[in-house]
């Protein structure tokens, strides 16, 4: 038996927790690709509370990533931080929540890509950063702002000087 074989026992093998009961009795109702094919999506069922619905993502890990902050401190990487600050920074913009998704398995395949263990928060600003810029202007510059650390309307005034003469 192989890796590949013996993960896919474990993984068929295991159960997942009701998040509303932490009932282990759950089944999948239905299973299809997300974030163009690199997650799947599974609908599932509980056998408490008259069957609730929930959802999961299954994603590939290829190593375990740490983040290194400008403080010099590691802490895990936790891809919900990384979705969280696009999403702040893309709210209330015209962008379906597929895109956004899209965009941050991008990034974290960017990322894994590396073939680093220790990726320091400045690439991931970085990464990120390039993205928006070609996904949504208003969101690229929401993002400069936390990121570059604006801290006076001049800063705005400049950042968006500069972007004005790159698209020129």
């Amino acid at each position: 038996m192989n890796f590949v074989h013996l993960f896919l026992y474990i993984v068929a093998n295991t159960f997942m927790l009701c998040p509303f009961c932490r009932e282990k009795d759950t089944s999948v109702v239905d299973s299809r690709p997300a974030e163009e094919g690199t997650a799947v999506r599974r609908r599932r069922l509980c056998t408490c509370h008259g069957g609730m619905r929930f959802t999961t993502f299954e994603r590939v890990q290829f190593q375990e990533l740490s983040v290194i902050k400008s403080n010099s401190k590691r802490e895990p990487f936790d891809r919900d931080k990384v979705s969280k600050s696009i999403r702040i920074a893309t709210r209330k913009r015209p962008i379906d929540t597929q895109a956004i998704d899209n965009f941050v398995s991008k990034i974290i395949m960017k990322i894994e890509g590396l073939g680093e263990s220790e990726i320091p928060t400045s690439t991931i600003g970085k990464f990120i950063m390039e993205g928006l810029q070609y996904l949504d202007t208003v969101a690229y510059v929401r993002y400069a702002s936390v990121y570059k650390n604006f801290k006076e309307a001049k800063d705005f005034e400049q950042f968006v000087g500069n972007l004005d003469e790159k698209k020129s």
